[in-house]
């Protein structure tokens, strides 16, 4: 596979709304990290929150309900497509994507109930256009 695009690197943080129970997020989370691998994105994981405190069990706490995805922007609609599906399994699930490359960052919130098809559609054009590097725009001043 050529490597000549910069890969694209999003965190992820998944939301289950106001009865959200810590477990079950876990347990989803890590469900999502697997079909994320099962993609061809280059790297799939836990986002890590740091040292657990003293007389913990873990060496580091995982942020709960956070993973990180790198991969080429050729791969971003089919990621796209998989948290569409997750957030459509049960009710009040929500996607936050936050990415930044080099000084462009993008955040957004991700809901099935408040994006159409069309939306999302468009929602992946932005993501894939913001996520381009600078240099392609600063060229052409």
């Amino acid at each position: 596979m050529p490597t000549s695009e910069t890969p694209v690197s999003l965190t992820l943080q998944l939301g289950m709304g106001p009865d959200e129970d810590p477990d079950t997020l876990d347990r989803l989370a890590r469900q999502l990290l697997i079909e994320l691998q099962d993609l061809d994105v280059e790297s799939a994981g836990l986002v890590r929150g740091g040292p657990a405190p003293q007389g913990a069990k873990s060496a580091d706490l995982v942020t709960l309900g956070s993973l990180a995805v790198v991969m080429l922007p050729a791969v971003v609609p089919k990621v796209i497509e998989l948290l569409q599906s997750w957030t459509m399994r049960a009710e009040n699930r929500t996607v936050k994507i936050k990415s930044q490359v080099a000084d462009r960052s993008i955040e957004l919130e991700y809901s099935p109930t408040a994006l159409s098809p069309a939306q999302l559609n468009q929602l992946v054009t932005t993501i894939n256009q913001a996520l381009q590097p600078a240099a392609k725009s600063a060229s052409s001043e």
